[in-house]
Protein backbone atom coordinates (compact mmCIF):
# COMPACT_ATOMS: atom_id res chain seq x y z
CA UNK A 1 0.00 0.00 0.00
CA UNK A 2 1.28 3.69 -0.64
CA UNK A 3 1.66 6.18 2.06
CA UNK A 4 -1.41 8.22 1.18
CA UNK A 5 -3.75 5.08 1.13
CA UNK A 6 -2.03 3.91 4.96
CA UNK A 7 -3.11 7.53 6.11
CA UNK A 8 -6.64 7.33 4.68
CA UNK A 9 -6.88 4.32 6.47
CA UNK A 10 -5.47 5.32 9.97
CA UNK A 11 -7.39 8.41 9.52
CA UNK A 12 -11.02 6.45 9.42
CA UNK A 13 -9.54 4.40 12.60
CA UNK A 14 -8.93 7.12 14.71
CA UNK A 15 -10.98 7.81 17.67
CA UNK A 16 -13.49 10.80 17.29
CA UNK A 17 -12.27 12.29 20.42
CA UNK A 18 -8.53 12.32 19.39
CA UNK A 19 -9.97 14.59 16.43
CA UNK A 20 -11.25 17.49 18.55
CA UNK A 21 -9.23 20.74 18.34
CA UNK A 22 -10.04 22.73 21.10
CA UNK A 23 -7.22 22.80 23.28
CA UNK A 24 -9.54 24.27 26.75
CA UNK A 25 -12.36 22.65 27.61
CA UNK A 26 -13.97 23.35 31.19
CA UNK A 27 -15.18 20.28 33.19
CA UNK A 28 -19.03 19.52 33.74
CA UNK A 29 -20.19 19.46 37.14
CA UNK A 30 -20.12 16.37 38.74
CA UNK A 31 -22.47 16.15 42.18
CA UNK A 32 -25.63 14.85 43.69
CA UNK A 33 -28.20 16.06 45.66
CA UNK A 34 -28.56 15.04 49.76
CA UNK A 35 -31.46 16.27 51.13
CA UNK A 36 -32.26 20.14 50.67
CA UNK A 37 -28.11 20.56 49.56
CA UNK A 38 -26.56 20.28 46.74
CA UNK A 39 -22.67 18.83 46.75
CA UNK A 40 -20.31 19.74 43.75
CA UNK A 41 -17.48 17.07 44.02
CA UNK A 42 -15.68 18.17 41.25
CA UNK A 43 -15.30 21.83 41.94
CA UNK A 44 -11.73 22.39 42.47
CA UNK A 45 -10.35 20.72 39.53
CA UNK A 46 -13.31 23.33 37.40
CA UNK A 47 -11.28 25.92 38.87
CA UNK A 48 -7.94 24.40 38.50
CA UNK A 49 -8.66 24.21 34.71
CA UNK A 50 -10.10 27.80 34.43
CA UNK A 51 -6.51 28.61 36.43
CA UNK A 52 -8.54 30.63 38.99
CA UNK A 53 -8.68 30.74 42.58
CA UNK A 54 -11.62 28.44 43.84
CA UNK A 55 -12.76 31.22 46.33
CA UNK A 56 -13.02 33.73 43.50
CA UNK A 57 -15.34 31.39 41.46
CA UNK A 58 -17.26 30.03 44.71
CA UNK A 59 -18.26 33.99 45.40
CA UNK A 60 -19.30 34.36 41.65
CA UNK A 61 -21.55 31.29 41.59
CA UNK A 62 -23.02 31.92 45.02
CA UNK A 63 -23.68 35.42 44.18
CA UNK A 64 -24.99 34.15 40.76
CA UNK A 65 -27.60 31.23 42.28
CA UNK A 66 -28.19 34.01 44.77
CA UNK A 67 -27.86 30.48 47.97
CA UNK A 68 -25.40 30.13 50.38
CA UNK A 69 -22.58 27.66 50.37
CA UNK A 70 -19.27 26.04 51.30
CA UNK A 71 -15.95 25.23 50.12
CA UNK A 72 -15.22 22.46 51.61
CA UNK A 73 -12.25 19.55 51.20
CA UNK A 74 -14.63 17.09 49.54
CA UNK A 75 -16.18 20.08 47.22
CA UNK A 76 -18.76 22.88 47.33
CA UNK A 77 -21.18 22.29 49.52
CA UNK A 78 -24.57 24.32 47.96
CA UNK A 79 -27.49 25.55 50.49
CA UNK A 80 -29.75 24.32 48.38
CA UNK A 81 -31.04 22.27 45.87
CA UNK A 82 -29.46 23.27 42.40
CA UNK A 83 -30.01 21.36 39.27
CA UNK A 84 -26.11 20.84 37.32
CA UNK A 85 -27.15 22.05 33.98
CA UNK A 86 -27.74 25.65 35.77
CA UNK A 87 -24.62 25.55 38.03
CA UNK A 88 -22.46 24.72 34.33
CA UNK A 89 -24.23 27.63 32.58
CA UNK A 90 -23.10 29.87 35.87
CA UNK A 91 -19.80 28.42 35.30
CA UNK A 92 -19.69 29.31 31.37
CA UNK A 93 -20.69 32.61 32.27
CA UNK A 94 -17.83 33.07 34.60
CA UNK A 95 -15.58 32.12 31.97
CA UNK A 96 -16.92 34.35 29.52
CA UNK A 97 -16.40 37.06 31.92
CA UNK A 98 -13.26 36.27 33.81
CA UNK A 99 -10.93 33.57 32.12
CA UNK A 100 -11.30 34.48 27.80
CA UNK A 101 -9.85 36.90 26.14
CA UNK A 102 -11.90 39.70 24.48
CA UNK A 103 -9.44 40.08 21.80
CA UNK A 104 -8.25 36.60 20.74
CA UNK A 105 -10.65 34.35 22.66
CA UNK A 106 -8.13 32.20 24.31
CA UNK A 107 -7.85 31.26 28.05
CA UNK A 108 -4.88 32.43 28.85
CA UNK A 109 -5.51 34.88 30.65
CA UNK A 110 -4.59 36.01 34.24
CA UNK A 111 -6.67 38.44 36.85
CA UNK A 112 -4.79 41.21 37.71
CA UNK A 113 -6.14 43.62 40.15
CA UNK A 114 -4.69 47.36 40.89
CA UNK A 115 -6.68 48.88 43.60
CA UNK A 116 -10.34 48.66 43.12
CA UNK A 117 -10.40 47.60 39.36
CA UNK A 118 -9.79 44.18 37.91
CA UNK A 119 -8.04 43.51 34.72
CA UNK A 120 -8.36 40.58 32.80
CA UNK A 121 -4.66 40.15 31.07
CA UNK A 122 -4.53 38.02 28.10
CA UNK A 123 -0.69 35.85 28.09
CA UNK A 124 -1.05 35.49 24.52
CA UNK A 125 -2.12 38.41 22.53
CA UNK A 126 -0.94 40.88 25.82
CA UNK A 127 -4.39 42.90 25.33
CA UNK A 128 -5.85 44.25 28.72
CA UNK A 129 -9.38 44.95 29.68
CA UNK A 130 -11.87 45.94 32.51
CA UNK A 131 -13.45 43.56 34.53
CA UNK A 132 -16.92 45.27 34.63
CA UNK A 133 -18.32 42.78 37.03
CA UNK A 134 -17.97 43.57 40.44
CA UNK A 135 -17.96 39.81 42.96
Amino acid sequence: MNYEKLLKKARKELPKISSKTERFEVPKVIGHIQGNKTIISNFNQIAGVLQRKPEHLLKYILKELATPGDLKSTGLLIGRKVSSTRINEKIKQYVDIFVICPECNRPDTKLVKEGNISYLECLACGARHLVKTKI
